[in-house]
């Protein structure tokens, strides 16, 4: 570092302004003004919140204030929508020193958050307060040096927008394309397929059990019976290989022990038609629906991804109400395209195969992202210790 670089805390350079605390019996759709929460950062243009009400306008934010989340994934965002309301937990960057350039400002923030991210250790959600931001050493170039180094980091990270935003693309393609076989391998119509209920090819097929209230009970659990809810299925990649729970002989009393290979159905909440199949013997809850093949009727795996391929009906089906939910009157009537055994375990056999492919490309694509994840932040270490040179160096 040059030694015509200052070093200087962040809140000797920038008022840092936190959000306020607005009334959330005053949040609705139709509200009069938009209010920026965390959530809404990312995106940078539009709210999911309105607020009714008087509002102090000091906390009015405008297109081009830097803003940033105090909670989960630590990063600075540039606001390019309309005028909204800096929410509590939300933080605005303003009133910057004569002697700094704001681009270099949004660049060094997000450099240095992600070192307090990194170098910190949380139990469970991600803080960071004010006056953390406040305290940061921030290295200050001259002005002419700030616009160059910004000038080259505008240039690096624009291709480096392009690469990761074709890496996304690439892996949602390889995930439709499994989707679109699955659909059509599973929803065809050939000779001898016949339409069945669930119920019909199984032996058996009902909603778990968990009779004792609160389900959470700590006199239930710590024995040596796993205890899966509708998170482990909505978790699992077709099959469910873990648990963070178990029962006792208590809580196996009043529940129920299914066996390895059953298929679950995830029926309320968030989770809703979420499928999966047990790896190992488990009790579930009401809030999953258990099946138990009949093997000469139907094979497990072609019913996971079967009823994969219904999912967005299902879920449909499930809207209505305060919680979406499903039930087995969702699936006394309806019927499902089942081929022969064989046909069956020929489907599973070629649907295993593209599987594996899928997610070898999957990983491909992920560690890509990852990689120029890891370089954008390399990128930013030597811009903020002198070392920048150019960004067809960087990009080479």
């Amino acid at each position: 570092m040059s030694l015509n670089w200052q070093i200087r805390r962040i809140g000797d350079v920038v008022d840092i302004q936190n959000g306020f605390a607005f009334d959330s019996k005053r949040f609705s759709p139709d509200g009069e003004m938009p209010l920026i929460r965390i959530r809404d950062l990312k995106g940078g243009t539009k709210t999911e919140t309105r607020y009714s009400g008087e509002f102090d306008k000091r906390y009015v934010v405008r297109k081009g204030d830097f803003l940033i989340g105090m909670d989960g994934e630590f990063g600075c965002f540039e606001w390019l929508g309309q005028k909204a309301l800096l929410n509590q937990r939300v933080c605005r960057l303003h009133s910057f020193a004569s002697t700094l350039e704001g681009r270099f400002l949004f660049y060094g923030i997000n450099k240095f958050l992600k070192d307090i991210e990194d170098a910190t250790s949380f139990t469970t959600v991600k803080h960071i307060s004010s006056k953390q931001i406040a305290a940061i050493e921030f290295p200050i170039p001259p002005l002419a040096e700030q616009r160059r180094i910004v000038t080259i980091l505008d240039e690096a990270f624009a291709g480096l927008e392009v690469m990761r935003a074709n890496a996304e693309k690439n892996l949602q393609n390889a995930r439709e394309l499994f989707d679109r076989y699955l659909q059509s391998v599973l929803r065809q119509r050939g000779p001898g397929w016949a339409e069945k209920t669930l119920q019909s090819v199984s032996i058996e097929f009902g909603r778990g059990k968990s009779k004792h209230r609160p389900r959470g009970d700590a006199r239930l659990l710590g024995g040596k019976y796993p205890f899966i809810q509708t998170g482990d299925v909505a978790n699992s990649n077709h099959r469910i290989i873990g648990y963070s729970q178990t029962y006792n002989e208590a809580g196996l009393a009043q529940s129920k022990l299914w066996p390895k290979g059953t298929v679950c159905i995830a029926i309320v909440g968030a989770n809703v038609a979420e499928t999966a199949i047990l790896g190992f013997d488990a009790c579930f809850p009401d809030s999953v629906i258990g099946l138990v093949v009949n093997e000469k009727q139907a094979d497990n795996e072609y019913v996971e991804f079967l009823l994969q391929t219904y999912k967005a009906a299902l879920k449909e089906r499930g809207k209505g109400t305060a919680r979406d939910n499903i039930n087995l009157a969702t699936f006394e009537t309806h019927t499902f395209p089942f081929p022969s055994i064989a046909q069956q375990k020929q489907i599973v056999a070629r649907i295993n195969d593209l599987s594996e492919q899928t997610q070898s490309l999957e990983s491909i694509y992920r560690q890509k992202l990852a990689a120029i994840a890891e370089l954008k932040q390399s990128i930013l270490q030597k811009s903020f210790s002198g070392q920048l040179i150019s960004s067809e160096m960087i990009l080479a």
